[in-house]
């Protein structure tokens, strides 16, 4: 039995990736809830965020800080050792001449603690994101 130290939930083996479930309902809570070297750099990817897409209703979904317009446009978490973007796959594919050099699945993108965050990039994919929601 595995016990997590940061939510103390519970599981018969140590998860390879686990959200806590800090009971965050809004973005602040969560990023709050986040270890305090993490902060930071989640407060600059909502910022980021924030900046494309200014009338977005901000919520909590699958456990991560969401941008929503009628549906979920995207999503950032906080991991180990990364912060994970969760633009979905159309936007990956898009901007994938951008994302050389990230690690990246259909529909996320890996920011890695270690390196500078991509702001820039992150509000021109986020932007993409609610353009691409109105005419969904």
């Amino acid at each position: 039995m595995w016990r997590c130290p940061k939510c103390n939930r519970e599981f018969n083996n140590m998860p390879p990736h686990h959200f806590c479930d800090n009971g965050a309902t809004i973005i602040h809570e969560y990023i709050v809830g986040q270890s305090k070297d993490v902060q930071p750099r989640l407060l600059e990817v909502y910022s980021a965020i924030k900046v494309a897409l200014p009338d977005a209703t901000e919520k909590i979904s699958y456990r991560m800080p969401t941008f929503w317009q009628g549906r979920n446009i995207i999503h950032f978490a906080a991991f180990a050792n990364w912060i994970g973007l969760f633009p979905g796959g159309e936007a990956t594919t898009v901007f994938a001449n951008k994302l050389v050099g990230y690690h990246t699945t259909k529909g996320g993108i890996r920011l890695l603690h270690k390196e500078p965050l991509p702001i820039t990039l992150i509000t021109e994919i986020a932007a993409w994101c609610g353009a691409r929601n109105i005419t969904a």
